[in-house]
């Protein structure tokens, strides 16, 4: 009887993609644009507040959330993404693909407490620093775009 691998090595089918949606924070310091980064809670890497869509909210609102949640910033969240980065999300026994869709958050103000406040490190970068920091090639990219445009 031959030997079928249930999970074979290689495969030609794509991986599922899941989604999440993601806050590009931003403001303006003395004539120029920051964009506000923070770290992931296990890796702490360097990224931007992101997270799952939440039932019965725009995706817009989820991604405001979520900077709210994770960095304590509050602001203008813009309809439609800005763009869009895939990265490979850690888990204990695999990896899932993720595409984030990414709306930008115009920073009107921050909070003195917030969420996971005591999880994350919060930091301001110049675009340029801010796509340097971050491992996540499209994600670099986007960043990239926004310092041409400032």
């Amino acid at each position: 009887m031959a030997r079928v691998d249930k999970y074979p090595i290689t495969s030609s089918v794509a991986p599922k993609e899941l989604r999440q949606v993601a806050a590009l924070p931003l403001r303006f310091q003395r004539g120029r644009v920051e964009v506000c980064l923070v770290t992931t809670r296990e890796t702490r890497r360097w990224t931007i507040p992101k997270g799952w869509p939440m039932k019965d909210r725009k995706d817009c609102r989820a991604a405001a959330i979520e900077a709210e949640e994770e960095a304590g910033l509050l602001g203008k969240i813009g309809k439609e993404p800005v763009g869009e980065y895939l990265y490979w999300k850690r888990r204990d026994q695999h990896f899932d693909l993720v595409r984030v869709f990414v709306y930008r958050l115009d920073v009107t103000g921050h909070l003195p407490v917030w969420r996971e406040m005591s999880e994350r490190e919060v930091r301001w970068f110049t675009p340029a620093d801010a796509a340097l920091l971050v491992e996540e090639p499209g994600l670099s990219a986007l960043l990239e775009e926004v310092a041409l445009q400032a």
